[in-house]
């Protein structure tokens, strides 16, 4: 893993010199390293104080600011866009970029792809910072971006590719090293996964619908949303550790069979693992069966890569008490560990009952982000930063002091959404001695765990102020030295081996990309064309029922305000087949009420109570009043108010359109409603609007909260449902 950087005479940063003894000088590119640097940093900033916002949102409502732009439901997905493809993102190509140049001994393959890659990533980064506050969103998690950013997505993921692989081609070190393995799968894995998630047709330029619906949407989702986090926050980050530990420690890596075993069962078994996203839903038994099976499998790759790099610090210990960049490794090693070792116990049905849409899942989520991933990068940055102004770390001492702020804020997020979440799961499940449900009132569960909000909240802050600590630290060591730009290298050209000098089995496919590229891709894609090939096939995997009728215009417009707005954020529309939930919210949802759902609203979280069965189960005016002050109907309640629905009037002009985009998607509208698609809504709201006056309460029929109102009193009722419990 050496470098085998030398002293050689300044050429130009681009040729390639040769010496008489066939050693070729060169030059590293480190000011690409250095932008994505600064960009990781930056977004990190940005991601971590909405995030620090929106968890004082939950515990006080005041904190949306009163205004469409900055409700929970608008910024929740931009915090999870900017950690995840801001923070991490800039972290993986920084990461990348360096190693990947070093363990080639080349230079990247393109500086004006480098730098197409790192601009149209800053640029997809902005444009999701402008539209999702928006309200311009498909509600699908981690893939909220409209169809036009998904493009760009595309391009920008397409240029980084043809970069690593161009520089892996013309590589002067024939084996190719473990953390290439997990850069070459990275790139497959998330073109394959964004490709296929993004099958949308578009409406107008920031709208369109998912070319899935229902329960084959949620299975494509959770196949995506799994997978995001295996493939974008997991397998890159391995190989970044597979690097960057070896090097802080100057240990070699513990096993190299492991990293083997590892690496190809890690990228085999993760891709099945998605169903058990979607325990006990509409989701066909077979499927979710097949989620529980791979998630419990995926413990032994998982802890195979904790145990490899854990052990890599044999030796070394004394220098993690010495080093604070060991310190951060060690601990998001840890991170990992236990956050894939929760995982897949998370994915057992008997605990998942309990855990699913409560904040037990945040908690563990956040253990993988804030202790794996962040710890992770902050080790990457203070082992980078040094040596890109080849100068030593300003401060050890303030780097230390980041530790302990990161990692204190780690608990004080954790421990209280853990114990909100176990409240959560309890409560909502307890019954009385006569049988009957002894919270009835979701509120009385939402006010217990508000105190755990305001813990998260600081949480949040003290592990955001260490993050400033290390800015100012970086800053100073950045000053202190000089950036070398262009850094010289030398290394002897790669030399060809007889092909009878194989050696070990699996050298064969490491020193050919692109065997490694085929079997990485025939290992990922099995998993899913077993779920996806049954689920759209097999008719009887979606049964359709006679009674499910496609939503009217108005109900339409109003769903997809409901998109708009982030209600799924803290809504779910998925009454489970338990008796808690069938006593408290009515009938269990089945597969074929959603098969006219383009996208899906299942949703993943439940701050609020389930909206599935609500239709028809109270007044307009109910609503009408909920909107625009929640706590006048619901004492207590932490959501914010939309006054906003009251004064803006729905987009006439999209309707017709809509309509004839979910037509060519298979819904069954008539040419004839579609014509007169506006005139239907008109009438309908109409209706709406003259029930409200009954009770005084004056409203204009094509204003945002009359299609909010016909779409909630909706939900549900397509079928019979059983009288629940007030």
């Amino acid at each position: 893993m050496s470098t085998n950087a030398g002293t050689v005479l300044e050429p130009s940063p681009k040729r390639v010199g040769q010496d008489s003894g066939g050693i070729e000088s060169f030059f590293y590119d480190n000011k690409i390293v250095r932008d994505f640097g600064i960009a990781t940093v930056f977004w990190g900033v940005a991601g971590m104080i909405i995030g620090t916002l929106i968890a004082f949102q939950l515990a006080n409502p005041d904190m949306n600011l009163g205004n469409q732009y900055t409700t929970f439901g608008r910024i929740r997905p931009l915090h999870t866009n900017a950690v995840i493809f801001a923070f991490v993102g800039n972290a993986i190509f920084m990461g990348v970029y360096y190693s990947l140049q070093r363990l080639c001994k080349s230079r990247m393959y393109s500086d004006l792809l480098s730098k197409l890659n790192f601009w149209g990533w800053q640029l997809i980064i902005v444009a999701a910072l402008i539209t999702l506050p928006l309200g311009i969103t498909t509600s699908k998690e981690y893939a909220e971006l409209e169809w036009p950013i998904d493009i760009a997505i595309t391009l920008v993921w397409v240029v980084f590719g043809w970069n690593m692989f161009g520089t892996i081609a013309k590589r002067r070190e024939k084996h190719m090293y473990v953390a290439i393995w997990f850069y070459i799968a990275t790139f497959l894995t998330v073109a394959v996964l964004h490709i296929v998630n993004s099958y949308e047709i578009p409406v107008t330029f920031w709208k369109s619908y998912s070319g899935y619906a229902g329960v084959q949407d949620a299975l494509v989702q959770w196949w995506y949303g799994h997978n995001a986090v295996a493939f974008f926050l997991t397998t890159p980050f391995l190989g970044l550790m597979y690097y960057f530990l070896p090097k802080a420690a100057n240990r070699p890596v513990y096993s190299y069979r492991l990293s083997i075993i590892h690496f190809w069962s890690l990228i085999f078994i993760y891709i099945w693992a998605g169903p058990h996203h979607l325990l006990y839903t509409s989701l066909p038994d077979w499927a979710q069966s097949l989620g529980v099976v791979f998630s419990v499998m995926l413990i032994a790759p998982s802890w195979g890569g904790m145990i490899n790099g854990l052990l890599t610090l044999r030796g070394a210990w004394d220098k993690v008490r010495e080093e604070p960049v060991l310190k951060f490794m060690v601990v998001a090693i840890t991170a990992y560990g236990m956050a894939t070792f929760e995982g897949p116990m998370l994915s057992l049905k008997n605990v998942n009952a309990i855990a699913h849409f409560t904040d037990w899942i945040v908690a563990h989520v956040h253990v993988g982000a804030l202790g794996w991933n962040g710890f992770l990068t902050f080790a990457m940055l203070y082992w980078l930063f040094p040596r890109l102004y080849k100068t030593q770390l300003h401060s050890k001492k303030l780097a230390n002091a980041h530790f302990w702020l990161g990692t204190l804020g780690i608990l004080f997020y954790a421990i209280p959404m853990y114990w909100a979440g176990f409240t959560q799961g309890l409560m909502w499940k307890q019954f009385t001695p006569e049988g009957t449900l002894q919270y009835s009132n979701f509120l009385e569960t939402v006010l217990q765990i508000v105190p755990m909000y305001y813990l998260r909240g600081i949480g949040g802050v003290l592990y955001l102020s260490g993050v400033f600590l290390m800015i100012y630290n970086l800053y100073k060591t950045a000053k202190s030295g000089a950036l070398e730009a262009n850094e010289a290298a030398v290394a002897p050209p790669v030399v060809k081996e007889a092909s009878h000098n194989a050696g070990h089995w699996h050298s064969w496919i490491e020193k050919r990309p692109m065997q490694m590229a085929v079997w990485a891709t025939i290992a990922i894609l099995i998993g899913g064309l077993v779920e996806f090939i049954p689920a759209f096939v097999i008719k009887s995997n979606v049964p359709t029922i006679a009674s499910v009728k496609p939503y009217t215009s108005l109900e339409l417009q109003g769903r997809d305000l409901y998109i708009k707005e982030g209600c799924v954020n803290c809504h779910t529309q998925m009454v489970r087949p338990f008796r808690s939930e069938t006593e408290r919210y009515g009938e269990y949802s089945k597969a074929g009420e959603f098969v006219y759902d383009h996208n899906f609203l299942w949703g993943s979280k439940r701050t609020g109570p389930d909206l599935h069965r609500v239709g028809g189960k109270y007044p307009h005016s109910w609503h009408y009043h909920h909107m625009l002050d929640p706590t006048s109907m619901s004492p207590g309640s932490i959501m914010p108010a939309y006054p906003w629905l009251f004064e803006q009037d729905v987009d006439l002009s999209t309707t017709q359109k809509k309509l004839e985009v979910l037509k060519q998607l298979g819904v069954p509208y008539e040419d004839e409603y579609i014509a007169n698609a506006n005139e239907e809504l008109m009438k309908q709201a109409k209706a709406i609007t003259a029930d409200l006056a009954k009770e005084g309460l004056e409203v204009r029929p094509e204003s945002e909260i009359v299609a909010m109102i016909a779409y909630l009193q909706r939900l549900g009722t397509d079928i019979k449902v059983k009288e629940t419990q007030e």
